[in-house]
């Protein structure tokens, strides 16, 4: 009776029996969250180093492509070196599909992808707007060349504000300021800004005073803006994208690619012969010497009548007078002769007189008519153009390149008129579609004077303005690969009045967007 009361107390003070759990499947939970966790970690690893391995082959193309920007500089600095012949018949520099995809190396590391570079630059239209892509190289001398502009005040009064007012949204008081900040001194001009109006910023600084290095400088002058300089052409490469086209602007069409577009700093033009020698300069001081080099390419009678101007200057027929049809070749003491005259430049040959002493009339004076005469300048003139200068020194600075600056550069020049410059423009395509270089007056700029287009005054005016090419040529240079992977450009100024051109100025524009699609760059064009 006892146990079964202990038995019943037992169980009555047994806790109750708790339920359960069933167990089963939380260990495939845990293995399943454990291989995911170690899935994800393996996944963010290979994805980083997938980004990593992306990171340096791109590192890797990028400078491999700056290699083939400075293979592209070699090849534009040889392919200049030929003679001016042999680059016509390589399809020259204007607009060649050969400088287009040039091959240099294929990528080791991806099958049939290969290293390239392309010569590219903005085709503009005769206002400076651009309207597409050339394959070709830039002549600095269709720009206005802002370092000499002080030098053209002393040919001309204003001739360099002049020029700078032809340009677009250009006003008076930026122009001068302009050529304040290049001038050598500190004498202010009518509306320009010397080191007292610079002082005056903060931060302050000084006028320059000298030469520009840059045209990012004309960002230190009063009242120039980045816009009016660069325009809408954000990445620089002479065409407005269609991101650039879309800015709100109050700039007018010629200007979307701003000032930049119209302005250098390294335009000059070789004052050599064809075959490299110096050309004869009219107003050198030793006249026998001057005689002996005229000699040397013209014949007696041009080489006496050059020389008698230099001694005894002009002169002018009255009205009863007439010159001899043939000079009067007379023996030359170059012990009594004494130069007394100085050209400003060849035109001055044309339609001339000077005075000679006839050793037959007891020395009497008589005049003598020039040889190189208005009637026969399309045979004469090409000769004398070719061989005879008034510059000193081998290279001739600034002048225009008649035959493809825009309108806007043209119609700065002093002495143009709005019909002289329409008429170059129209002639001018002759030039451009002429490979073989047939008509040797296009190749100077006196063919305005030999095809009727000016007068001889008015040539002579816009004479020390303007050349029909120059030697100083801009590259825009891209190195890319086939796959569009990694790419670097670069924009290099080479200077070819020297047989092998050297750079002027180089400019990498790697950090900025390249704007050029594949398609325009070119893949797979050369075998």
């Amino acid at each position: 009776m006892r146990n079964i009361c202990l038995s019943n107390v037992r169980s009555f003070i047994r806790p109750p029996a708790r339920p359960t759990q069933n167990r089963r499947g939380s260990l495939l939970i845990v293995v399943l969250v454990t291989i995911i966790m170690l899935s994800l970690a393996a996944y963010t690893f290979t994805a980083l180093m997938q980004t990593e391995e992306e990171a340096a082959r791109l590192m890797s193309r990028r400078v491999q492509s700056k290699y083939l920007v400075d293979s592209g500089v070699d090849f534009t600095r040889l392919f200049l070196s030929y003679d001016k012949d042999t680059i016509r018949e390589k399809g020259g520099v204007w607009d060649n599909g050969n400088l287009q995809g040039i091959p240099v190396a294929a990528d080791p590391n991806k099958e049939g992808v290969m290293g390239r570079f392309t010569l590219i630059s903005s085709s503009l239209d005769e206002m400076g707007i651009p309207e597409g892509f050339r394959y070709g190289l830039t002549d600095e001398s269709t720009k206005l060349n802002l370092n000499i502009l002080p030098y053209l005040d002393l040919l001309q009064e204003n001739a360099g504000r002049d020029l700078l007012m032809g340009l677009p949204n250009m006003d008076e008081s930026i122009a001068d300021a302009i050529i304040d900040w290049i001038d050598s001194d500190d004498e202010q001009r009518e509306y320009g800004a010397e080191s007292g109006y610079y002082s005056g910023l903060s931060p302050a600084y000084q006028c320059k005073n000298a030469p520009m290095d840059s045209l990012d400088e004309l960002l230190l002058i009063r009242d120039i803006t980045p816009q009016l300089l660069f325009g809408l052409d954000i990445n620089r490469n002479g065409i407005l994208d269609p991101e650039e086209n879309n800015q709100a602007t109050s700039l007018d069409s010629d200007m979307s690619l701003g000032w930049a577009n119209y302005l250098t700093l390294y335009s000059k033009e070789s004052n050599l012969t064809a075959d490299g020698l110096p050309r004869i300069n009219l107003n050198s001081p030793d006249l026998e010497q001057l005689y002996t080099d005229l000699r040397s390419a013209f014949n007696e009678e041009w080489s006496q009548f050059i020389i008698m101007y230099r001694v005894n200057g002009p002169a002018t027929l009255g009205e009863d007078e007439e010159a001899p049809e043939n000079n009067l070749l007379v023996p030359l003491d170059f012990d009594t002769l004494e130069a007394a005259f100085t050209f400003r430049n060849a035109l001055e040959l044309v339609d001339a007189y000077t005075t000679v002493s006839d050793p037959e009339s007891s020395g009497e004076t008589v005049i003598i008519k020039s040889p190189i005469r208005m009637s026969n300048l399309p045979f004469t003139l090409p000769n004398l153009m070719r061989n005879i200068t008034t510059y000193e020194g081998a290279v001739i600075p600034g002048r225009i390149n008649m035959m493809q600056a825009p309108r806007v550069v043209l119609e700065g020049i002093p002495g143009m008129t709005p019909e002289i410059v329409e008429t170059i423009i129209e002639k001018r395509e002759f030039e451009l579609n002429d490979p073989d270089g047939s008509d040797l007056n296009r190749q100077f700029e006196t063919w305005l004077l030999v095809e009727g287009i000016v007068d001889l005054v008015t040539m002579d005016s816009i004479y020390p303005f303007v050349c029909t090419g120059g030697d100083v040529y801009r590259a825009e240079i891209v190195g890319y690969f086939d796959d569009s992977v990694g790419s670097s450009r670069a924009e290099v100024i080479l200077d070819h009045t020297i047989p092998v051109p050297r750079i002027l100025f180089w400019r990498d524009k790697s950090h900025l967007e390249t704007g050029y699609s594949l398609d325009v760059l070119g893949i797979d064009l050369i075998e």
